[in-house]
């Protein structure tokens, strides 16, 4: 983590005990943000005041500033000599009551990481935002940068006069600061922790309205206007509010929430206090989209307004409960979906999507508990993952079940009025479900929290003679190198087939426990077409089917009533793929049998985006890929003839339609798209559609620099930039594949969002030959690369310049031996070894497919 200091737990606790920080005054200049005045940094004076409990001790404050000016403490200098970005300033003699006050000059960002700022190439504005979290708080003015060192917050910027500055509470006033330029001063803020404190700042477009007594204002960049859905994006933001505030028996107690989409965004999305930040290039759309990325936004707008409550108002004490923070956001955000918005079917989304997240991860060599001990920052960046906030979710959504809903929520509104405005920890909330349900919930907190990996759960079933169940068991397995067996609650569903439907007859709920649960109740009850373990999906499982069950699936999946029924039996033959029980080519014809006739977009998305390309491009035998991608697109191009003219299933077809393409006949067609020639009737070639079209032509060797620049050309904007580079990247030459790999391993950093596409773009898996050369140049550039740039870059250059596509025992060798090498970071070791992880299941898998042929 270049440029801050690497905050250990240890040093956490105890400046904590000795530290109680009663507020912040910070002023920021910002007048040289606009690059035409060569700015690259910016003045911040900060005054903090805090009380010490041993009078003449020493600590030390954050400040990765790129120079420090001054500092004095209770009026008196303080040596900077021995200041640096990633060591901070120490603070001796202190006082009972002091005051500190520090100016520096910082640095503006391009990695998404402090105070990031860009350029907008269609009308040269500039706009900035910051991003604090885990750490970042520090990059813009000296703080105490933990979360547990909460405190009260006055900001005051200085900035172009036509500019809007946005922060967690309102503008109190503002004044004129010079020539073309003013002061904004804001009120002073509630309490809160250093990550979640924001200012924004440029000429953002602005809409306003008010629910229920709070100000609410959704913003972006002024070119973006025309595409903004202000009154989708404050209809799902008033039902939210409704619901939470129903639900959790608290308001939200700042007077506005503000909501910014941003260029350049890391993540999906940032829930700093009333000045949420999205990703402006996920959900502000430029062009048609499905009800799959409509849903998608909601749930992020719902997961960011759960975090006010859980993770603003309440906060994490360390980050070893960050885990708690964002899967009880990623938990409420489905919940209210599912019942307060028109996406009702949002669990079924949330198993296909996030769910498939957390299995995934949870089988890699790096699985960790949901709870852990996090030792130092550097061991956070990396937890943001599919464990954290998918599985974490998943048991949240089990232990609502185990304690019932009204339960649940008396805990939670204890909770929060127990602990508004301070810290707290996951033993603090586990006290209060305790006290409201009545249940004994640690030793289900320890067998779902500190132990690691997933369970399966696979039904042995008997029929008599008489057609009735004579046996029907459980059997739960677990990985040899995590063996815990769990206590799942499981729905159990009894499914008839009849008229092409599957109907369910009866249901039944269960604790399955140990090794073998027999299901007692199913005894002499009519066997069914289908017995579905977990139905309603209240467990966190991989799930199998037993053979009858399965065989009806593989005829009639589209005839499930419930998605829900219909995504476990996807997810079932999708787990089966990934531990080489089923051949790879055998999933791919199941998903183009039955695929076709799914109606829930989510599903469909889901299975052409995600399983279909890792299917085909991991996971069978290279010699039988060219026969699986040309039945996907021919069956793309066969349903997207049927489906709905203009509906978001034509849509989802006609991507998976360009994404296969790989014949020169197919590649034709869809040029021939962007010229309007042949298009099925309904389908709009727009903006999105046209790169969409322009990337799988270049990847495949049939289009080049000229058709991309000619596509910019007419999309002259910050997105359409981003899609060129990608699209550059793409370009299947040598000379290109060494001129990107030089950009991304040279001694500059690259913006963040040209270094994510040019990582996207360089080895695809169609050149996978092509780049095989660069998978010993990984290995030894990779410690570089990550001493070298900041923690969101460095990730994606590990993860996505692993040498994924090179699946062979030599990958692995390689790997293996950079792995036994001494002296790498724990973070960079372990994503190295996630990629490890992926080559060594696509080689079971394709040995499996093999086989099959």
């Amino acid at each position: 983590m270049p440029g801050v200091r690497n905050l250990t737990q240890v040093e956490a606790t105890e400046r904590a005990r000795l530290l109680e920080v009663t507020g912040y005054d910070i002023s920021l200049d910002l007048s040289t943000a606009v690059l035409a005045a060569g700015g690259r940094t910016f003045r911040s004076v900060t005054e903090v005041r805090f009380r010490c409990a041993e009078p003449g001790a020493t600590t030390f404050i954050e400040a990765a500033a790129d120079s420090v000016r001054s500092a004095t403490l209770n009026g008196a200098p303080v040596d900077v000599s021995g200041w640096s970005a990633e060591k901070g300033l120490t603070l001796t003699d202190l006082a009972a009551e002091n005051v500190l006050v520090v100016d520096a000059d910082f640095a503006y960002s391009n990695s998404g990481q402090g105070l990031h700022r860009t350029v907008d190439p269609v009308d040269g504005e500039t706009y900035l935002y910051s991003q604090f979290e885990t750490a970042d708080a520090q990059r813009v003015y000296a703080c105490f940068d933990q979360p547990d060192l909460k405190s009260v917050y006055t900001w005051h910027a200085t900035v172009p006069e036509h500019w809007r500055v946005v922060s967690n509470m309102p503008v109190e006033r503002e004044e004129p600061a010079g020539e073309a330029l003013k002061t904004l001063h804001f009120r002073e803020s509630a309490r809160m922790s250093t990550y979640i404190t924001a200012l924004c700042a440029g000429p953002y477009h602005e809409v306003r309205d008010s629910h229920d007594g709070i100000d609410l204002g959704v913003y972006c960049r002024a070119s973006m206007a025309r595409y903004l859905d202000s009154d989708d994006l404050f209809r799902i933001t008033k039902q939210g509010f409704d619901f939470f505030h129903e639900q959790f028996g608290v308001r939200y107690p700042l007077p506005k929430y503000d909501q910014l989409w941003v260029p350049d965004f890391n993540a999906g999305a940032m829930e700093n206090f009333g000045c949420v930040t999205h990703a402006e290039s996920h959900y502000i759309f430029r062009s048609q989209v499905t009800d799959f990325e409509y849903e998608q936004r909601a749930n992020t707008i719902l997961h960011e307004l759960a975090h006010m409550w859980f993770g603003d108002l309440v906060t994490m004490r360390w980050w070893n409960d960050l885990w708690l923070n964002e899967s009880f956001a990623e938990w409420a955000s489905h919940w209210c979906n599912a019942n307060a918005t028109r996406f009702t079917d949002a669990w079924t989304t949330f198993l296909s999507i996030r769910k498939n997240w957390g299995y995934r991860q949870d089988q890699l060599s790096s699985t960790h508990p949901v709870y852990c001990e996090m030792p130092d920052l550097e061991a956070v960046e990396v937890n943001f993952d599919g464990i954290t906030y998918a599985k974490g979710a998943s048991v949240l959504k089990q232990l609502v079940a185990y304690v019932g809903e009204e339960p649940f929520l008396a805990g939670l509104r204890a909770y929060f009025g127990k602990h508004a405005w301070g810290n707290a920890t996951f033993d603090d909330l586990l006290s209060e479900l305790e006290a409201a349900s009545g249940r004994e919930l640690r030793k289900f907190a320890a067998q779902w929290l500190e132990t690691a990996q997933v369970n399966t759960l696979r039904p042995e079933v008997t029929i008599g003679a008489d057609g009735g169940y004579e046996r029907v068991v459980v059997r739960q397995e677990a990985p040899a190198g995590h063996p815990t067996l769990r206590t799942h609650r499981v729905g159990v569903g009894l499914y008839d087939l009849t008229d092409g439907r599957l109907v369910r007859r009866e249901r039944i709920e269960a604790d399955v426990t140990g090794e073998l649960t027999e299901l007692t109740a199913l005894h002499g009850v009519p066997a069914a077409d289908v017995l579905l373990l977990n139905d309603d999906d209240l467990t966190y499982t991989k799930l199998r089917l037993d053979e009858r069950s399965m065989a009806t699936v593989v005829q009639h999946i589209a005839g499930f009533e419930s998605s829900l029924a219909r995504a476990l039996c996807w997810t079932a033959a999708w787990d089966m793929v990934r531990d080489a029980e089923l051949a790879a080519r055998d999933y791919v014809a199941l998903v183009l049998a039955g695929l076709p006739a799914e109606t829930d977009i989510n599903l469909v998305t889901a299975t052409l985006r995600q399983q279909v390309p890792i299917a085909l491009n991991l996971y069978v035998d290279p010699a039988w890929r060219p026969t699986g991608w040309a039945a996907v697109a021919r069956t793309a191009r066969v349903t997207l003839a049927v489906a709905e003219p203009g509906g978001g299933l034509q849509l989802a077809w006609a991507r998976a339609y360009v994404s296969s393409a790989r014949s020169a006949e197919d590649l034709a067609a869809i040029r021939g798209w962007l010229d309007g020639v042949e298009v099925p009737v309904g389908l709009t070639i727009d903006t999105e559609l046209r790169w969409a079209i322009v990337h799988a032509l270049v990847a495949n060797g049939a289009a080049g620099p000229a058709e991309i620049e000619a596509e910019l050309a007419a999309d002259r904007t910050a997105s359409g930039e981003r899609e060129a580079a990608f699209a550059h990247a793409l370009v299947a030459t040598p000379e290109n594949k060494a001129a990107v790999w030089a950009q991304l391993t040279g001694p500059e950093a690259l913006p963040n969002w040209r270094n994510r596409a040019l990582l996207q773009g360089f080895g695809p898996s169609m050149q996978a030959e092509l780049v095989a050369p660069y998978r010993e140049r990984y290995f030894a550039v990779v410690d570089q690369v990550w001493a070298q740039r900041d923690s969101e870059p460095a990730q994606e250059f590990v993860q996505l310049a692993y040498p994924t596509q090179q699946v062979s025992e030599e990958t692995v060798a390689m790997t293996d031996a950079w792995l036994a090498a001494e002296g790498h970071p724990a973070p960079l070791r372990r994503l190295v070894a996630e990629g490890r992880d992926g080559v060594v299941r696509a080689l079971r898998a394709r040995a499996r497919d093999a086989q099959s042929a």
